[in-house]
This record gives structure tokens, sequence and C-alpha cells, in this order.
């Protein structure tokens, strides 16, 4: 019997919409590390207020490209620049298809002289992985995916742990750790520091706007130095954070994790699609929210759309390109990123829906992370059109605000007070995350990514929604 693609499951589904927004797949989860350690508020808090410890060794997969062609084939998948790209450097990653659509996004780290790893979700390391067995070039590759949602009682073994210490007193605990003060490791470069003996590799970068290290090294010693952050952190309030408070920061920090892969379409890509198979991420992923296409493409996005539009550099040739040239010279077609801050009111109207024997509820609005698909698409309405889309909701305690991340046309403004509309028509879709419900106008109001308490000036007065 021959293997069956994802070229194969979209013929039989006939429209890849339909297929995504009712697919089966469940909810996401971020497997291994427990839901929480402390609380998920108080673990919220401390990434602001002290410092964290992130365990992202479970969640992402990673990519290991070696060989004389390593670079020249990771350069060719995306839109970065690598102009003074060299060993011990990293950057975020964006690789798009032939029309200049995302088709996912993560961190590259060039660890040495031909050999770079990529971490991130799997439709980045099925791309890459893809090109490095179709193409001609001289690269060999080790690939170790996310760890199982559901181990079934089996052991877990990961190449790599991944941990990150961020929040205010992140530098004094790390200085702790080092035995003295830290090399100095400019933003998005990587050195080494000493923990416990250990010689272990460091990346400097942020979260929230506060400094912090994301270190690793092999997994068998992931007990020993998880063990000694804690201890070393244990005086300046650290706080080990669960996998329930974890995706939530970026809500403040303003990355959106789960762009839509824009693999379904384009002759271009139909290669791809007969590679990828039936069981794939981009076969069995979920498309939930309000905003409802028959076209897949409407689901997709451009790296202008997500804040990426500074890493597009054509100073060398990539999948893409062409499209994105075109794109480039028309900036007023540009989408903009930004943070939407929900209403606490219509909040309050979400959850009281629940304690209403006899009515239909509103869609439910998990805490502290609402999302209910692989990708979400609610849509921002002025008036009766659709100004932009929802891609990611959740809550700050921090903020004592329910937030999402999307994308809105170039026409809306920072402090426009817009229409979300919260639930899925009909009742719901097929999904098994969707309970039956109804929908609901929320007001959102626009704020900045990074998202600021813009609640210290004044909401629009009323939070009446802008008409044109």
């Amino acid at each position: 019997m021959s293997r069956k693609s994802l070229e194969d499951v979209l013929q039989a589904a006939g429209n890849p919409v339909k297929l995504l927004r009712n697919s089966k797949i469940g909810a996401y989860v971020y497997p291994v590390v427990p839901s929480e350690f402390h609380n998920w508020r108080d673990e919220q808090r401390a990434w602001r207020e002290t410092a964290v410890l992130f365990d992202q060794s479970h969640h992402m997969a990673e990519m290991t490209v070696k060989g004389p062609d390593a670079l020249k084939l990771i350069s060719y998948l995306t839109i970065n620049s690598f102009q003074n790209f060299t060993p011990n450097k990293a950057k975020q990653m964006v690789p798009v298809n032939y029309d200049g659509y995302v088709i996912g996004d993560g961190i590259l780290f060039y660890l040495d002289k031909d050999e770079l790893l990529f971490v991130g979700r799997a439709p980045s390391v099925n791309w890459i992985q893809f090109h490095c067995e179709t193409g001609n070039w001289k690269v060999d590759y080790i690939r170790d995916d996310r760890s199982p949602s559901n181990p079934k009682g089996k052991a877990v073994v990961r190449r790599h742990y991944r941990y990150q210490i961020q929040g205010p007193n992140a530098w004094k605990i790390l200085e702790k750790l080092n035995g003295g003060p830290l090399p100095e490791i400019k933003f998005f470069n990587m050195d080494y520091i000493n923990i416990k003996g250990r010689k272990v590799r460091a990346l400097r970068h942020g979260m929230a706007g506060a400094p912090g290290l994301e270190i690793w090294g092999p997994y068998e010693e992931r007990e020993e130095i998880r063990e000694a952050i804690l201890e070393a952190g244990q005086e300046f309030g650290i706080v080990p954070v669960g996998s329930r408070a974890y995706p939530s920061n970026t809500l403040e920090s303003g990355w959106i994790p789960s762009p839509l892969p824009a693999v379904y379409t384009g002759e271009k890509m139909k290669k791809y699609r007969e590679w990828l198979g039936a069981d794939s991420y981009e076969a069995t992923c979920s498309i939930a929210g309000s905003f409802v296409s028959d076209n897949i493409e409407d689901y997709y996005t451009t790296p202008y759309d997500l804040g990426y539009g500074p890493f597009v550099k054509f100073d060398h040739d990539f999948i893409g390109r062409e499209a994105l040239e075109k794109l480039a010279k028309e900036p007023e077609k540009h989408r903009k990123k930004v943070t939407f801050a929900w209403h606490h009111e219509d909040m309050a109207k979400i959850f009281a829906s629940l304690f209403l024997p006899g009515e239909q509820n509103y869609k439910f609005f998990d805490l502290p992370l609402a999302n209910y698909g692989s990708s979400s698409f609610d849509k921002v309405m002025m008036g009766d059109k659709v100004v932009g889309y929802s891609m990611f909701a959740g809550y700050s305690y921090n903020e004592r605000t329910a937030l999402s991340l999307g994308v809105v046309d170039p026409n809306i403004n920072i402090g426009d007070v817009l229409t979300l509309v919260w639930g899925e028509e009909n009742g719901g879709t097929e999904k098994v995350t969707v309970e039956r419900h109804k929908q609901l106008e929320v007001r959102v109001k626009v704020s900045p990514v990074p998202y600021a308490r813009d609640a210290r000036e004044h909401y629009a007065e009323g939070w009446r929604t802008r008409q044109k």
C-alpha cells in the first residue's frame, strides 16, 4: 500500500478550509513540563517582577544541518540576510513559499563552520528537511521532533535540554551561577557560561523587554543544570514556569507563534505537498475562529503582516524573493501587527454565560490561553467591514486584561476601538475543542506590540467603535 501524502488528503477533502476548520486533532499540548509549579498567575507575575525559569526542552522540534552547503541551503530558504552572519550568532529565520507567504519561523543558531541548528515548530522543520532530501545540496541533517503530547508511559528523550532564565533578576542569577561577571554577549549572539563546572552554551535575547539568556546542552544533564539554576535563583525570587503559563508570555512580548503554513496551494508547492505525509502537521492541524472564507489563501500571511518586514533582504537569492520584491514596492498594502486589548465588560459576559442554565453560552475563553485551534483567525470589524484578524488570544495577569495578537489593515491606528467576533458560526465547527456556543461581539482597543498598558492613559470615551 503506497504512502498517503498531504496532496492526497487535500484531493479527497476538496477544500482545505473545510478540512482544517473541522480537524479532529484536538488541543495543542505543551508536552512533558507540568501544567503549573506554583500557580499560573504568580508564574506570569514573576517574569515581570523577579525571574523565571522556562523549560523549552519539549515543545519545539530541532533540525541540525551540517555540510559545506549548509549555509547556502538555509540562506536559500529564508528572507533573512546572511551578511556578517558568522559562528556564535543567531537570528529569527522566516521561510516563505514561492508566492512570498509565510511557512513558519524559528531561531537559527550558527553553531560552527558548516553547522547550523534551527529550533521551531514542525512546518519550518519539514520545509528544511524537504530541501535537504530533494535538492542537490552537500548537507546532512539530524532531526529531533518535539516530545509527544501523550508519552503513554514511555521515557521521553531529546538531544538537548533548553532553558531560559528571564526577568529583572535574571542577570544576578546568571552571574551567581557563573561564579562571577558574565562574558559580554551582544543581542542574538552566543558564548559560554559556567554552571556546576560545566561549560554551557548561551544565547542572549530578551522576553517582554527583560534581560536573560537561553542555555542548552546534552539532555542527560538537564536535571543537574535545572537544580543548579533554581538553587542559585532562590534568593532572587526565581519561579519555574509551567506549561500553562509559558505560552501566554508571547501576549506581552508580541510574537505570533502559529501562522497557518502557506503550503496548500500553488503548482510549485505540489512536489512538497506530495512529500508531506497524511499524518504531517500540515495535514492534521486546525483553523479556528470567526473568520470564514472558502479560499485557503485568505488565511495566509506575509512577513510584513507579522512584523518581519525589516528581516526581508534582497541581497541573496531565496524562495519567494520575486513575489516579495513586488510587495515591497507597495507598502500601502502592508497590514500591521498589533495587540488587541479586550473590553472588561464583554469579557465578563463571556464568563457569565457559563452560569445561566438553559441558555447557550458564548465560546469558552480558557485562562491564561484561549486558543482552541492550531491557527486562530477571529475577524475584527470596523462597522460591517473586516479590517483584521485576531490570531493568538489569552489573559495577562500582569495587565489584568485579555489580550490577543493579530493584524490590521494599514488605515487602522493605535487607539482605535474595533469589534472582534468571538466564537464560530452556526454554533461552532466539528473540532473536538469546540462546544456548542453562540457568537459575541467584543470591543477591542488597538494597542502597540509589544503591549504597553495604554490604559494608564485613557480608553476611548465609552469604548465606542470607530466608524469611517
